[in-house]
Parts: structure tokens; sequence; C-alpha cells
């Protein structure tokens, strides 16, 4: 049998994207307190988070949203890493606030802040060791936490996934607003 690369690399990359998620679960956690959720997004799906992110470009007058967008239509896959809220009763003062208790409600406690940037970069190093390319998307991050794709995720990013001769998440340039 003779299976050419371009027959397997998309499920090539689904397996990768599975590893990655599995890294951003067995990622470090501060306290040892899992509060990261993640999932994948592929198929229909990546069209309609394309499709927000165009909304929110408008929305936010943010017009890297338009280019992300974009890439996300180029990549095989999404994967998107968030966290949920939850205080660690630590009163370390990192969120600004002196005590847990006295967190304005809907400020992250900074532990998850960073628990979910590590579980992003173990992500990312399990994709750069399997040689595809990724990039850490803050906007299509924004969009999925808005779609409720990870339930109770206050913090998300997305991390597109791609397995082609040239990185498309390398080299980008703006887009500008359709008219």
């Amino acid at each position: 049998m003779i299976q050419n690369e371009r027959d397997c690399r998309h499920e090539h990359v689904l397996g990768v994207a599975r590893q990655m998620m599995t890294a951003a679960r067995t990622a470090p956690k501060g306290k040892g307190v899992d509060v990261i959720e993640a999932a994948l997004v592929t198929g229909e799906d990546l069209k309609k988070l394309s499709e927000k992110m165009n909304a929110m470009a408008e929305e936010l007058g943010m017009k890297f949203f338009l280019r992300d967008a974009a890439n996300v239509l180029q990549a095989e896959c999404v994967v998107i890493i968030g966290t949920r809220e939850q205080a660690q009763g630590l009163n370390c003062g990192h969120c600004g606030f002196p005590t847990c208790a006295g967190r304005t409600e809907g400020v992250p406690c900074a532990l998850n802040t960073v628990d979910v940037g590590i579980a992003v970069g173990s992500a990312c190093a399990t994709a750069a060791d399997m040689r595809v390319d990724t990039r850490v998307m803050f906007s299509a991050g924004l969009a999925a936490q808005r779609m409720n794709w990870l339930k109770d995720c206050k913090t998300v990013f997305a991390i597109p996934v791609s397995a082609s001769s040239k990185n498309p998440f390398f080299d980008r340039k703006p887009k500008e607003e359709k008219k």
C-alpha cells in the first residue's frame, strides 16, 4: 500500500490537535486546581467562527479580526482553550484586589489567567514538536467565548492549526473591511 501525505494530512493534523488538548489538560496548574477547558473546532464550525470574527471586527472596530478570520478559514482546525473563573483563596493581590472576597465580579483570578497561558503554551509546544503550524489568537478566542463554545469560561484563546507548505499564520497582511 502507498499512502500519499496529502491523503492523510487532515487526519494527522486532527490527531496533533487532540494531543494539543491533552497537553493543555496536563499542563501545570496554580495550586493544582484544574479550571481549564479545551475543545476542537472543525468543519462548518470554522466558518461560523470566522463569520463571528468578521462581525466583531465591525462591532469593535478592530481590523485585525478580519485578517484573523481569514486565517481561521485557512486552518485545518482550531483548538480553543479557556479557563473557568474560580478564585484560589490565596489573597495574593495579583488580580489588583487585596483579598479574593474583595475582588469585583468579572475580574478573573490571576492564577486562572496564568493557568490558561501555561496551557496554551504547552499546546503550542506540542504542535511545534509535531511540526505543524499554529498561531495563538485572542480574536478567535474572544469570538469562541462569545459563542459560548467553552461553557462558563471567562478567558478563551484560540489556536488555528495548519500543515501546509507555507505557514498561513506568518507574514500576514492586514485585511480591509468589506465594502
